[in-house]
């Protein structure tokens, strides 16, 4: 193999790592902005966990309409029950959390995901997290409490029914992705988006037993919201499944503790939203700690391409 291939290879490689990248930071974009969405069906009379069953029930028939041409692919395995069940239950955890509790709060909590990345990432995949990953998760984790603190809310441990939804939410969210990218290594020829149809029928059937249990029996829709509720759910559920099989294509490519480190990148973006549209300020603080979470998802990508290289050159170098 000569050098101009190698380097073709490592171009290629690159390539698709930047699209991996923005796949995830589109993902993270979109559920930055959602809680807005979700609060608005809250105020219209919709339960918290109510809003997230209809969506969820609606993404389920988007995804199962939009892809019934590939559910032949499917694949029977637990894998996919499990994904399925940790989707749902990261739904539910931060849609119920950050509608009845402190949103930034459970915010923080959601994203000690990283910390459960790296554990469930050992347990199901053998990646070894080296000094330079510990060192971005710090410094992801370090923006994140830099941002998000205040001296009134104190040391972020769970201190309500809702922290510790946001914390479970997190959980749910390390193992999704943890058990993504193992069902894209057992199953590279399935396509990807079939997972998103994985993803929402989980998210229904964790999300209708919780809106029962969680949601008042009262509630109801403000009268003469029903056309707008319904116009909002359908159009919130076709994003949702938009961005999330966007996100199924990071998934299978990237480590999963990478994944991690660039879905902090939704902190940014509720921050900036909910100035823009809640006209909340964005003060130093968060400037800062929102530039320390794009840093070390930036300079992840730099940590596991120097990683890769040496070996990818031995292997060509062997071939030749």
């Amino acid at each position: 193999m000569t050098k101009n291939n190698i380097a073709a290879q490592h171009g290629a490689a690159d390539h698709h790592s930047v699209k991996s990248s923005l796949s995830i930071l589109i993902g993270a974009s979109v559920w930055g902005i959602a809680w807005f969405p979700y609060r608005v069906l809250a105020g219209w009379g919709l339960g918290g966990m109510s809003a997230a069953a209809l969506v969820s029930c609606a993404a389920a028939v988007v995804s199962l309409l939009a892809f019934r041409k590939h559910l032949r692919g499917m694949r029977a395995s637990w894998l996919f029950v499990a994904i399925g069940l940790a989707a749902g239950v990261t739904n539910a955890g931060f849609v119920w959390g950050s509608v009845n509790g402190h949103v930034m709060r459970v915010l923080l909590l959601f994203y000690l995901t990283p910390v459960w990345t790296a554990l469930f990432a050992r347990l199901f995949l053998g990646e070894r997290l080296s000094t330079g990953g510990l060192a971005l998760i710090a410094l992801a984790l370090s923006g994140a409490g830099l941002m998000l603190w205040t001296p009134e809310v104190g040391v972020p441990l769970p201190g309500s029914a809702a922290e510790w939804s946001g914390l479970a939410g997190g959980m749910g969210f390390a193992v999704n992705n943890v058990l993504s990218r193992r069902a894209g290594q057992r199953f590279p020829d399935m396509d990807a988006r079939l997972r998103t149809v994985v993803v929402y029928l989980g998210c229904s059937a964790v999300g209708v037993p919780c809106a029962l249990l969680l949601d008042a029996p009262s509630a109801a829709i403000v009268p003469g919201a029903g056309a707008a509720v319904a116009a909002l759910v359908a159009g919130l559920a076709a994003v949702l499944v938009l961005s999330n099989s966007v996100v199924q294509y990071g998934l299978q490519r990237l480590p999963a503790n990478r994944v991690s480190l660039l879905m902090l990148f939704e902190i940014v973006v509720a921050a900036v939203s909910s100035w823009w549209l809640a006209t909340e300020t964005l003060s130093w603080k968060e400037a800062v700690g929102g530039l320390c979470i794009v840093a070390a998802g930036a300079l992840s990508g730099l940590v596991h391409r120097g990683r890769r290289r040496p070996e990818a050159v031995a292997g060509a170098e062997a071939a030749v």
